[in-house]
């Protein structure tokens, strides 16, 4: 009897203790170890432009990529080809013509640093007719028309005799004629700029456009132009609802390594008549032009952006081959009145109200040794310092940042310690290169590299926090801006999910610590061609980076709340007009991950970005994330690498 009873309580007992444990996996569940809370009660203000990208002229981002521009080498740049004499990119029609790229004086010029002459910068493109009733000209291939588009042509000539200018849109072998324009010319002491518009009637991803004469005579192109109607101060209006998908808050331009290249007063010149901009160091910024920027945007244009996407624009000076002066004119031209000398210039451009541009970088990375000019912390100060002078004289509430290579104490203390009083930033830039490279090859190989690419947001980490330390260990009251971060080589590869989970988390971090870091500024290099948006001809689409910028603008313009239980920053969370945005990122290889958070109110918004690959090519797919309410908390299971945001309206 007294057996029994006791297997009966162990059997009571033991049910029990099951009936227990299923009860703790239940709130397991619901409140995970890794449950955090959100601290509503102290939010902190958050600068909008840690959202900050760049727009630099380097590789695709505006040749090939933001420009509308379809023709390449349309200024004729460089050394022509061999034996034949034509421009690099062109090819020619007819067999008894001579083709020569530096007969008369050209078309394109500069205005302002004649020092930086580049010979190879203005050319024309001469094609002289041997044989009367020979076809004659010049032509490209590789063009993509659509059926039914219209596209707006310029030509820029000159002829020994008056003769008749066909120009045709075909297939690539010129059997198949889809628009075609008569041009009557005759000679002139000027250049003639004819304009006129072209509608193709078929669709080609591989068309040519052929410019020819049978005249026994000599025309002279000092530039062409083709661009698709309905372009956006000659940008492509796709690429730039693109950008406006991303919401830039900032944007720094021209560069990068692309400001030690770039000299401002050519813009205003119209665009045809603007000089290319022939490589300052190395081809490397313009390997797919030929070594040549075509000056498609100048600072009217790049205005006109960041005005239609919403960007704060951050001007980045030439100080190797500017003057103070220069580098004044170019403020005085942002900010100055229409009575002023270069505010009288930018409304007779058509823009009489001032731009109010309030940052400015002074140069960009000077000291690595790749940019022109000062390599040592105290001649950078000393040269910077006049250009500060100079602007602060035109325009006295600039916000200044200047370069070097940080985190240096070097540079810390010689130079942006020494000019702190004037100059309220200082830059860093980073870019996370995986240990291991990258192979995708096998699954062991996939894993390895994705898990790589995750953790490099160590380096940004790391960077950031050193620069800090080099910074506060001056005494001075400076402000960081991260304004130059991406994976290493972005430009080089097709993106993916995992470089995706690394932006995400970086954005995390900056959410969550540029406040502590006083880091207000943050900019991604580049969304154009090297990251966040993929170009092609035919259109363009967000890649995984991009997706993530898209989903997480949310928290722009909203307060910071302090996540505990947080130190891998897989959460972010924003107030705004009782609007909680919480953002989660689940950056494991393999493994869910619940995320629970003790808040109550109205989900507004759930969204996933999710994939089952990683690899190069691959793309979020976009879904709604389903949320649980239990227990006053909301939680939501992730899957491996994915980000998600909701929105919820908070009960009073």
């Amino acid at each position: 009897m007294k057996s029994s009873l006791a297997w009966f309580t162990y059997t009571i007992l033991r049910k029990l203790l099951i009936v227990s444990c299923l009860c703790s996996t239940a709130l397991w569940a619901a409140f995970p170890a890794d449950a955090q809370e959100i601290d509503l009660r102290h939010p902190e203000s958050l600068s909008p432009y840690i959202f900050g990208h760049n727009l630099e002229h380097t590789r695709a981002a505006v040749n090939g990529g933001l420009s509308a521009q379809m023709l390449q080498n349309r200024k004729f740049a460089g050394k022509p080809s061999r034996n034949q004499g034509l421009a690099l990119g062109w090819f020619g029609i007819g067999r008894k013509v001579l083709y020569l790229t530096d007969e008369t004086p050209s078309y394109t010029r500069h205005i302002g640093i004649p020092d930086m002459y580049r010979g190879n910068e203005l050319k024309v493109q001469a094609i002289q007719n041997l044989e009367e009733g020979q076809e004659a000209g010049m032509g490209q291939y590789g063009l993509f028309v659509a059926a039914g588009q219209s596209y707006e042509l310029r030509t820029v000539t000159r002829v020994s005799r008056p003769l008749t200018l066909t120009v045709d849109i075909t297939d690539r072998f010129g059997k198949k004629v889809y628009a075609s324009k008569k041009l009557n010319l005759a000679p002139s002491e000027d250049w003639v700029v004819s304009e006129f518009t072209l509608t193709a009637s078929d669709s080609d991803t591989d068309a040519s456009i052929r410019y020819h004469f049978d005249r026994q005579a000599e025309l002279v192109f000092g530039a062409v132009s083709m661009l698709p109607a309905g372009h956006f101060h000659g940008m492509r209006a796709d690429v730039v609802e693109k950008l406006k998908a991303i919401g830039p808050r900032m944007l720094r331009w021209p560069g990068g390594n692309f400001a030690g290249e770039y000299r401002w007063k050519d813009g205003l010149l119209p665009v045809d008549q603007r000089a290319p901009l022939q490589a300052a160091m190395e081809i490397e910024t313009q390997p797919f032009s030929w070594g040549y920027d075509f000056h498609e945007i100048g600072t009217d244009e790049f205005m006109a952006l960041c005005r239609e996407v919403g960007a704060q624009p951050m001007l980045t000076l030439n100080l190797a081959w500017s003057s103070p002066e220069e580098s004044a004119q170019w403020v005085e031209y942002c900010n100055g009145s229409a009575d002023t000398e270069y505010g009288r210039r930018r409304a007779e451009n058509g823009h009489p109200e001032p731009y109010h541009v309030r940052f400015w970088s002074l140069g960009n990375e000077m000291g690595y040794g790749h940019m022109e000019g000062p390599q040592g912390s105290s001649a950078y100060a000393e040269l910077a310092q006049r250009h500060v002078d100079a602007m602060l004289a035109v325009s006295p509430e600039l916000e200044l940042c200047s370069s070097g290579p940080y985190p240096n104490d070097d540079w810390a203390r010689h130079s942006a310690a020494r000019m702190a009083e004037k100059v309220q930033y200082t830059s860093v830039h980073h870019y996370a290169n995986p240990a291991g490279g990258r192979h995708f090859v096998t699954p062991e190989e996939t894993e390895t590299t994705y898990r790589d690419i995750v953790a490099s947001l160590d380096g940004n980490i790391h960077q950031a926090r050193r620069m800090r330390e080099s910074l506060d260990a001056t005494g001075k009251k400076l402000h960081m801006s991260f304004d130059e971060w991406n994976q290493w080589y972005a430009w080089n590869r097709p993106s993916c999910v995992a470089e995706g989970i690394y932006s995400a988390r970086v954005l995390h971090f900056y959410l969550n610590e540029s406040n502590a870091l006083d880091m207000p500024l943050a900019c991604y290099f580049q969304p154009v061609g090297e990251g966040a948006i993929l170009i092609t001809p035919q259109g363009s689409r967000l890649t995984a980076n991009g997706q993530v910028f898209a989903l997480l603008k949310a928290h722009q313009d909203g307060m910071r709340c302090p996540v505990s239980g947080n130190g891998d920053y897989s959460t972010a969370a924003t107030l705004r007009d009782g609007v909680l945005t919480v953002s989660w990122v689940n950056d494991s290889y393999d493994t869910d991950r619940t995320f629970s958070l003790p808040v109550r109110g109205e989900v507004l918004e759930a969204s996933l970005l999710c994939s089952d690959d990683v690899r190069p090519h691959s793309y979020f797919e976009e879904k709604e994330l389903p949320v649980s309410r239990q227990r006053k908390a909301v939680s939501a299971t992730l899957p491996p690498h994915s980000v998600a945001l909701i929105r919820i309206r908070l009960k009073k």
